[in-house]
């Protein structure tokens, strides 16, 4: 059964890019209830531990070097089937390949720098929301 929750952040480019606000009101009005929301940024190890998954691939150690170049915003959002719910909303990885009007489309510019993070399973969405934010704060 699909969950309720998925977990997103704004990345380093679309905030230095000043986009995090069109960001976040097009999450409400795409139907996304914020359970929380704060503005923070990680160190290298922590961009590390958070992408742990991806270790053995080429493109982890630039991953981890710009998401821990700027602030970030994180969030858990709230949705009937959250996770496939806010991917097709946020559009392909690859800013060129994303359907128009997602986020990733709008306001995306590389692979690397698409604006947003999107939770790839419901398993996924409960461990990085809870590597932000304690249960406390959005249960």
């Amino acid at each position: 059964m699909a969950g309720n929750i998925t977990f997103t952040m704004i990345k380093p480019t679309a905030m230095k890019k000043g986009y995090m606000g069109n960001i976040i009101a097009k999450i409400i009005e795409g139907g996304f209830k914020i359970k929380a929301l704060k503005m923070t940024k990680m160190s290298k190890e922590e961009a590390m531990e958070f992408y742990a998954v991806h270790k053995e691939r080429p493109f982890y150690n630039g991953l981890t070097d710009f998401m821990s170049s700027g602030p970030i915003i994180a969030a858990v959002l709230e949705k009937e089937d959250a996770v496939k719910a806010y991917r097709d909303f946020i559009g392909a990885t690859n800013p060129e390949n994303a359907a128009e009007g997602t986020i990733r489309a709008l306001y995306g510019t590389s692979i690397e720098a698409n604006a947003v993070h999107g939770s790839d399973s419901d398993e996924n969405a409960i461990i990085e929301s809870s590597f932000f934010f304690s249960k406390r704060e959005w249960v």
